[in-house]
């Protein structure tokens, strides 16, 4: 548990299409938008573990949430979609229709040293299921303590060296 003034890290755990994510890692894809659908925004400086789906399906990096953006579809739209932000019309296509949308800017993004499979996540905890959207991971959480602690671990050896 931390002690006083030692800040407590938010980690969520979000699915992404393997052709956003490649987007995101290579730096071309500023923010990410979600519908706000039941869950809780995403607050800025939160750690997100990304999750590849599709054809790839594996915890592949992280990256921070720098500026969020919590609004109707139509105002998400005008901030996300400016020159230079790498979100496309099939962003607009997802988040039209929501009655809340959010767009999350992609700051410090990160690929761990190897990516985890859901084959082996689920080797690790029987019966994982990867988020629809996105979810924030609890301590104790499982997947937090067993997979993305060691991972982030990992990275930050790997950044030292």
């Amino acid at each position: 548990m931390p002690c006083c003034d030692e800040p407590v890290e938010e980690i969520f755990i979000m699915s992404i299409r393997p052709k956003y994510a490649s987007a995101i890692f290579r730096g071309s894809k500023k923010y990410e938008l979600r519908r706000l659908i039941g869950a809780p925004a995403i607050p800025e400086g939160s750690v997100v573990a990304v999750y590849a789906s599709g054809n790839v399906k594996s915890i592949v990096g992280e990256f921070r949430a720098g500026r969020v953006i919590q609004a109707s579809p139509e105002r998400v739209w005008a901030e996300a979609r400016k020159p230079g932000t790498g979100v496309g019309e099939d962003a607009w296509n997802y988040i039209k229709g929501a009655k809340r949308a959010m767009a999350i800017e992609v700051v410090e993004p990160r690929l761990y040293p190897r990516p985890i499979t859901l084959e082996e996540v689920r080797r690790i905890i029987p019966g994982w299921m990867p988020p629809m959207s996105y979810r924030r991971l609890e301590e104790g959480d499982p997947l937090l303590e067993l997979v993305i602690k060691p991972l982030r671990r990992s990275l930050r050896e790997r950044l030292r060296a």
